[in-house]
């Protein structure tokens, strides 16, 4: 395994980490959870992400009894907070009130006195940039979060509540989690980029198999099982789009040109950015999560002529990516 600065702060995450998003406490049984928990850290993966409404509130509490037996020290758990989680008008976004009862309840669910890292699930209009800023601030000096950082926001609005954040001689924001896969890229390659080199920011991206597109089990319809069969997963039905399978069909047969399976590629294509301080990728069997950490050696691969063949299957960003 290796192992990454996040941005330009001291703290270093494995390249490829575990995400609790979609499985935890939903699509797999709990027992699965705990051994993929294991089976990730006994092959070096430190990094493990999870937010406050994944399963509501299950994932985070599945995670818990997994991390328990490992040595606390040696993980970096993460969380989120921002979608509704609690009753009432206050029981959503980023006011000081929902992050402070947030923030104690991920802790009671996971068991542990800390997070390393917390994200701003979205960016929220309602709350001054003031008001983020000081909370997660008051919580880096509480010892509940030793880095804060930002999920799907904009550059622009990175930058500003960085910007606070020098301002009051706040602690600023550490990294920033978007989406970003080979269907995906535009906000990362051209608006993303450019702040993380000038602020420090690092990327712990997410959906780096486009919601499990881009392994190709969708090539021929959808399997039972897969999440897309799954009821609450419809807009992922959505997306299988015969203009993206035949790209998926393309870049399936890149893949087996290169001994790499689809999932290596497109983990591959996206740890090949400098920016990016760990990819996170999600696993439902031993053999899945164990396919996902070959990519790393995969990147040297990507030569240009591979990457110029990869742009002119999926097309460079567009303003509709």
């Amino acid at each position: 395994m290796h192992y990454r600065r996040l941005g330009r702060s001291g703290l270093k995450v494995s390249e490829i980490s575990l995400g609790a998003w979609v499985t935890f406490g939903n699509q797999i049984d709990e027992k699965t959870a705990i051994d993929l928990i294991h089976a990730a850290y006994d092959h070096g993966i430190n990094y493990f992400d999870n937010a406050d409404v994944y399963a509501n509130g299950q994932a985070e509490i599945v995670m818990g009894k997994a991390i328990k037996d490992l040595p606390r020290e040696a993980l970096v758990i993460s969380s989120k907070v921002f979608w509704p989680t609690m009753p009432g008008p206050n029981g959503r976004g980023l006011s000081r009130k929902h992050v402070m009862e947030s923030i104690h309840a991920s802790l009671r669910r996971l068991g542990t006195d800390y997070v390393d890292l917390y994200f701003c699930h979205r960016y929220d209009p309602d709350t001054p940039l003031e008001e983020v800023a000081r909370v997660m601030d008051d919580l880096v000096h509480q010892g509940k979060v030793l880095y804060w950082g930002t999920s799907e926001w904009r550059g622009a609005q990175i930058t500003q509540v960085y910007g606070i954040c020098r301002q009051y001689g706040l602690v600023p924001p550490t990294m920033e989690q978007p989406q970003y896969n080979l269907l995906h890229r535009r906000r990362v390659e051209e608006e993303l980029a450019p702040v993380c080199h000038e602020l420090g920011i690092g990327l712990t991206t997410w959906s780096p198999l486009a919601f499990g597109i881009l392994t190709g089990k969708y090539n021929d319809g959808i399997p039972a099982g897969s999440r897309a069969s799954l009821p609450d997963m419809a807009w992922i039905r959505d997306m299988l789009t015969p203009d993206r399978i035949a790209k998926v069909r393309q870049l399936t047969d890149l893949a087996k040109e290169l001994s790499l399976t689809p999932a290596q590629l497109a983990i591959a294509w996206v740890l090949r950015r400098k920016e990016v301080s760990s990819v996170i990728t999600g696993a439902t069997r031993l053999e899945q999560l164990d396919e996902n950490l070959g990519a790393a050696e995969a990147v040297n691969k990507l030569t240009d002529d591979v990457l110029e063949r990869i742009d002119r299957i999926v097309g460079v960003p567009s303003d509709n990516d």
